[in-house]
């Protein structure tokens, strides 16, 4: 079959034929029908994971049929519409059977044991890593049934696709990690996937007032298509006194998106009175980001949270969000950028470095 191999640390990505291995024990065999180009992966190309081992297969953004089940496999059967998720859980641990599956402490009981043959081989019998347990670059991906969500089959699979990263990371940050209420106030630094996610899990769970940050009028227009109700070019006003302005004295949730210790620095001293910065953008290894700890900051008894994967349990968030785009009420169509080849993916990551486009998706294979 097809799949996209990247051979080392800034490779970049080429179409190569490999060999697929048979599901055993929980593995599901899932014919890809749309695969998204996530900026993580390409950090990943680009050296962000010392421990990933090459050749890999990258890709996590994963919409398709299941064509074959292994033994073992109780959630779902041949012909379901699944689409993946790079959160791996045992679903034995404390954890996971509190129902916080995106903090297993042993995900590595998704993959293959050492002495168990690679998933993934090349041509001339070279093991080949599945990155994140996924590797959806490819015509088809062998997957532990716990990375797999089953969901409506009247959603589209390119929009299905962006459920397992992007919207589960943003809306989940809104949904779950915050738990935003009605009538809150919440600010989103950065209008990227998974900002624009944010907005739309704020705008599901009822917020009414959502400042949408950002240095580009052109990303901004697009977040009031999510929902936001006020728009913020940080280039032309201090961001931060314009939220406080607006909200009264401070947001009630902040979700900093982007990564950067002056975005973060922002959300933190965005918050109101009880309010709470999320921080969900990866910084670069080593960043630290310095708090104001005086009696000022400490009565207004307001928080700081790192946020993982929008807090997402995937069995039941994932069919969530696919049944909320049919029923017309969570806003997917407007992520899809284009629809492109695998043999495009190159392309494709560089449009998203340029700011051109906020999903491409791979349908032809």
């Amino acid at each position: 079959m097809k799949a996209s191999v990247t051979t080392g640390v800034g490779k970049g990505f080429k179409t190569t034929q490999v060999q697929l291995a048979d599901p055993i024990g929980r593995e599901v065999l899932v014919t890809v029908k749309a695969s998204g180009l996530c900026a993580s992966d390409l950090h990943l190309e680009q050296g962000a994971a010392t421990t990933l081992g090459f050749p890999a297969v990258l890709g996590h953004e994963i919409s398709g049929v299941v064509e074959a089940i292994g033994p073992e496999v109780t959630t779902m059967n041949v012909g379901d519409h699944v689409v993946a998720s790079l959160i791996q859980f045992c679903g034995a641990c404390v954890d996971c059977l509190s129902g916080r599956t995106y903090a297993c402490s042993n995900p590595g009981a998704t993959l293959r044991k050492a002495d168990e043959p690679s998933r993934i081989i090349l041509e001339d019998g070279t093991d080949v890593t599945q990155a994140l347990g996924l590797g959806g670059f490819a015509e088809k991906a062998l997957v532990h049934e716990n990375q797999l969500a089953v969901v409506n089959k009247e959603i589209p699979f390119p929009q299905a696709a962006v459920l397992g990263c992007g919207v589960s990371t943003g809306a989940g940050a809104a949904i779950n990690s915050a738990q935003v209420r009605v009538g809150d106030s919440v600010a989103v630094i950065g209008t990227g996937g998974v900002g624009l996610n944010a907005i739309s899990g704020a705008l599901l769970a009822g917020a009414t007032t959502i400042i949408a940050i950002d240095i580009s009028d052109d990303k901004l227009a697009v977040a009031k298509k999510f929902g936001a109700t006020h728009l913020i070019n940080s280039t032309q006003v201090d961001p931060v006194e314009e939220v406080r302005r607006t909200t009264n004295g401070g947001a009630d949730h902040v979700f900093e998106i982007i990564g950067l210790p002056a975005t973060q620095k922002q959300a933190v001293a965005m918050r109101g009175m009880l309010g709470t910065a999320y921080l969900i953008g990866i910084a670069r290894p080593g960043t630290e980001v310095e708090m104001p700890a005086d009696a000022g900051a400490l009565f207004s008894q307001g928080g700081v949270r790192m946020v993982k994967m929008g807090s997402t349990n995937l069995k039941r968030d994932i069919p969530m969000y696919a049944d909320m785009y049919v029923q017309g009420r969570l806003n997917l169509d407007d992520l899809i950028s284009q629809e492109i080849s695998i043999d495009q993916i190159e392309e494709g990551y560089e449009a998203l470095k340029r700011g051109e486009v906020i999903r491409s998706i791979i349908t032809s294979f």
